[in-house]
């Protein structure tokens, strides 16, 4: 069988596992006749197939640094089956539920896809605070609280996708919102998960987050200040 092209280019390293893993292989594993069963079934195998059909035993094989640890390298599938494994376990995208024993899990139902997105959380390298992603800063907030003058709510966060709505509105459905979000900037930035932390450090420092909002990136603030801090820190 022919292996398909991939959707990235391939590089040895952590970035590339990780995108390749949340934002391709995950919903391959989803359309997977043992995931839509309902049933349990093992995540790593069927990791393994699906990779297969993307990358040779070569590029599986190759190696690069692991974090936090001195001298010691990761191989690229093994970092692949890592990425997988926790996105599909932590991960608010995830279309599975891990049953919490001997890598088993099956695919969500519709009423908890639902659920999820409710929580949704600006999680895009959460756990990867030393790979450099670039990506973009945002904003936004809804018609129905912004002002024309004055600080009003504001969603700051990030995303290392090519398309800020597809984030930014797709957060917001199905989450209970009756009005579409209005963007109200975007900034394209190196570092992106560290920008993100300095923007939002900088915010609290000044009073401006907004405790009694969902999640910890709504701020009472005002776009001038917001692009204020991005030019500061992202200097």
């Amino acid at each position: 069988m022919p292996m398909k092209n991939l959707p990235i280019p391939f590089e040895a390293n952590a970035s590339f596992c990780y995108r390749f893993a949340r934002y391709h292989l995950l919903q391959e594993i989803a359309q997977e006749p043992e995931a839509l069963t309902g049933e349990p079934f093992k995540l790593n195998s069927m990791t393994n197939r699906v990779m297969a059909r993307y990358l040779t035993d070569e590029q599986m094989s190759q190696c690069y640094p692991a974090r936090d640890t001195e001298g010691k390298m990761l191989s690229v599938g093994a970092g692949i089956r890592f990425f997988v494994s926790l996105r599909a376990k932590r991960g608010a995208e995830s279309p599975f539920v891990w049953l919490g024993k001997s890598g088993m899990y099956r695919l969500k139902s519709d009423s908890e896809v639902s659920m999820e997105a409710v929580e949704d959380e600006d999680d895009e390298v959460e756990e990867q605070a030393d790979v450099e992603f670039d990506g973009w800063i945002y904003a936004f907030t809804f018609p129905a609280i912004k002002k024309n003058e004055g600080a009003f709510p504001i969603k700051v966060g990030l995303t290392t996708a090519a398309d800020v709505e597809t984030r930014v509105f797709g957060q917001c459905k199905g989450a209970g919102f009756f009005e579409r979000p209005e963007i109200l900037g975007r900034w394209k930035v190196k570092r992106v998960a560290q920008v993100e932390d300095a923007i939002h450090a900088v915010l609290k420092a000044w009073g401006r987050w907004k405790e009694d909002a969902p999640g910890d990136e709504w701020f009472m603030t005002t776009l001038d200040e917001v692009q204020s801090v991005i030019h500061f820190v992202n200097k």
